[in-house]
């Protein structure tokens, strides 16, 4: 149970003047001896899938760089994977060097990880995958202990990751700030707590059981040495029109401010004003020199009433405004073209307001729960270097097609934890010893799968409804050589025992395949006369709640098949089909798909791939201004040689699919 309590002979983070802080303890905090139990720290490399806008000069620059073993340029970062893995793993590198964070974590409603897709001229609501549906029970399961024993394992890496200049912002409503308020002044010092600011995200919301709920809360903490910068928000129209109720014949309006001062030091000189030759009144003093008014007088900034006392006019176009303060109402409610489709998303302004007032021009931002992607598109905007992060494959997508929309846009890399984070987790399940861990993930992949283990066979692991079954490995891509081993097995295994198939056919389960596999694997196996299906093992099976709640479930890869044409030097790429198993699409929605290019979100194309990174040369996709698609494009090549071209497809649901291509230039 969730309580209050005085940390007693605990030290106290951020106490003030030696006097304990309360504190906030739940199930878990603390071991059965008093000590605070750690975060999980698990620090895996990250996996470099794309890189995005890098020209292919800057390319091989990068990678003489690399090759020579010197520091290559900075690049942003879009991070797909679970923060509890992406922020410690970022520690090695960033620890202390994060310049400003923004998160925006779940609330606890139902739109916490849904967004909204298109097909055709349809648009529908996509509810949560099953990895998020995990994260969400993960996080509020058992109520408000869950979600606050979740809030702080992240913010205490956050702290770690913040620098002793840097500053943070937590965004939140009704629901749970209160409680993140006492872990934030536990973990980043109650004396850096700076502000609870109220933004005003919707002008109504009628409530027949209370008030209407329109605002969020935003808790500011920021380190002693931290720059601020001041930021002024427009005067209210009462406030001009009472203030600046003059106006010039050009129509410039102003204000008139008095040229006198109290006395700082006695003075009696006079200032000339044209034919006027004026003392300054009894215990005042001139603020301007002579010369000043002689500039002003010039200029004709200087008015002078019927009783010979000078003012000076303050032009409101010249006013900076009012200093912002923590209320504030003054944004519109998010809009189009902004709005693409997620329920929680942030306006732009609000974003910009942040960054430009705890931030310069080359700082670090980062943001782990990204969204659609508002941070890293306002960072890119405004030149600070960034990080953006979320656990939800859509997200990703939503901000790489955010981030591409965005003028001049620097490269920047997608990145994951691949393989590694499936090493830790086949080691924490399965144990050290290789032939005992191997065969009981197989198992377990087996299991839920709803297949039967087979001894025997060392490509053909399992038997379900008579075909056989692949399970492939945690640490690399199933092979076009090994569905060769496959077929292989399969003709020896006919007939050959209980255990044998009845029918021609293997599904090949694998976390990642080798490219083209749907084509080349598939000719393969038909000249074997066997049938062939691959299916992708989710990655929900690494989450033990998922898997014992049945969430688990295999799908089909998609097939895209691609035309090209050359003519010397040049080539057209154009699709031709796209098939997606449509198991995530309502029915209803399926019915108003008219033609394949409907499933495609977005492709892109790398012309000159080199088995290492897929480097986005030039891409088409949809917004929600802008719907149709370019299903071709031109390519020149400049030099003779062979390339390989490498052509990903993203579907609506942010899944994708890849074909290669190869060109020889004369």
């Amino acid at each position: 149970m969730l309580y209050n309590t005085q940390i007693g002979n605990r030290r106290a983070i951020g106490s003030v003047k030696g006097s304990p802080m309360v504190e906030l303890v739940w199930d878990g905090k603390y071991d059965k001896d008093g000590n605070r139990v750690a975060p999980l720290r698990v620090s895996l490399p990250f996996q470099t899938v794309e890189t995005v806008n890098e020209d292919p000069i800057e390319r091989r620059r990068q990678l003489d760089l690399f090759a020579a073993g010197r520091e290559t340029a900075w690049r942003n970062r879009l991070i797909w994977g679970d923060k509890k893995y992406v922020l410690p793993s970022l520690l090695p590198e960033f620890a202390g060097k994060v310049d400003l964070i923004y998160i925006d974590p779940p609330f606890a409603t139902g739109a916490d990880f849904s967004f909204q897709a298109n097909v055709g001229d349809q648009r529908f609501t996509k509810d949560p995958s099953i990895i998020e549906r995990k994260a969400y029970r993960d996080t509020w399961g058992d109520g408000i202990e869950s979600y606050v024993s979740w809030f702080y394992e992240s913010v205490v890496i956050l702290r770690e990751l913040l620098s002793e200049t840097g500053q943070l912002y937590v965004h939140l409503d009704w629901h749970i700030v209160h409680y993140a308020k006492a872990i934030l002044d536990e973990v980043f010092g109650i004396t850096n707590f700076q502000n609870e600011i109220v933004w005003r995200r919707a002008n109504t919301h009628n409530d027949a059981k209370g008030y209407g709920r329109i605002h969020d809360t935003i808790l500011y903490y920021r380190m002693p040495d931290a720059k601020f910068n001041l930021t002024y928000t427009n005067y209210r129209e009462e406030y001009i029109d009472q203030t600046y109720r003059h106006k010039d014949s050009d129509g410039r309006r102003y204000t008139t401010l008095p040229l006198h001062a109290p006395r700082g030091t006695p003075s009696d000189k006079t200032r000339t004003f044209g034919e006027l030759v004026l003392a300054a009144p009894e215990g005042k003093s001139w603020r301007w020199s002579q010369s000043k008014i002689d500039k002003a007088l010039a200029e004709d900034r200087i008015v002078i009433s019927r009783n010979n006392i000078p003012r000076y006019k303050k032009y409101l176009d010249e006013a900076k405004g009012v200093l912002l303060q923590s209320l504030w109402t003054d944004m519109k409610i998010l809009s189009h073209p902004e709005i693409l489709g997620y329920p929680t998303q942030k306006p732009e302004a609000l974003l910009e307001r942040i960054i430009r007032a705890s931030s310069n021009e080359g700082d670090l931002v980062l943001d782990c729960f990204c969204g659609s992607g508002t941070t890293a598109a306002v960072a890119e905007k405004l030149n600070r270097r960034w990080i953006a992060c979320d656990l939800g494959r859509f997200a990703i997508h939503t901000t790489r097609k955010r981030l591409l929309g965005i003028d001049n846009a620097r490269p920047f890399v997608v990145q994951n934890l691949g393989k590694y984070e499936r090493q830790v987790w086949q080691k924490a399940e399965f144990g050290e010893e290789a032939a005992h861990k191997m065969r009981s993930y197989r198992k377990f992949i087996l299991d839920l799968y709803h297949a039967e283990l087979v001894d025997g066979y060392a490509w053909l692991h399992g038997v379900k409804g008579g075909r056989m079954v692949h399970v492939g490995s945690v640490d690399s891509p199933v092979a076009v050589g090994d569905v060769r081993q496959m077929a292989i097995e399969f003709r020896r295994a006919i007939g050959s025992g209980k255990d044998a198939p009845t029918r021609a056919g293997v599904d090949v389960l694998g976390w990642d395949f080798a490219l083209d596999m749907n084509e080349t694997a598939q000719q393969i196996a038909a000249e074997a006369g066997v049938n062939i299906r691959f299916l992708r093992i989710p990655r929900e099976v690494l989450e033990k709640k998922a898997v014992d709640q049945g969430d688990i479930r295999f799908f089909e890869l998609a097939a895209l098949d691609v035309d090209l044409r050359q003519q010397g030097r040049s080539v057209t790429i154009r699709l031709t089909d796209f098939m997606i198993p449509p198991d995530d699409v309502p029915a209803d929605v399926q019915k108003a798909v008219r033609q394949w290019e409907d499933w495609i979100d977005y492709w892109a194309v790398d012309f000159n791939y080199r088995d290492d990174t897929f480097h986005n040369q030039w891409q088409s996709y949809r917004t929600r201004k802008e719907r149709g698609l370019l299903i071709s494009v031109q390519h020149t090549y400049e030099t003779p040689g062979e390339y390989v071209v490498l052509v990903k497809a993203i579907d609506i649901l942010g899944n994708d699919t890849t074909k290669t291509l190869r060109v020889t230039v004369m």
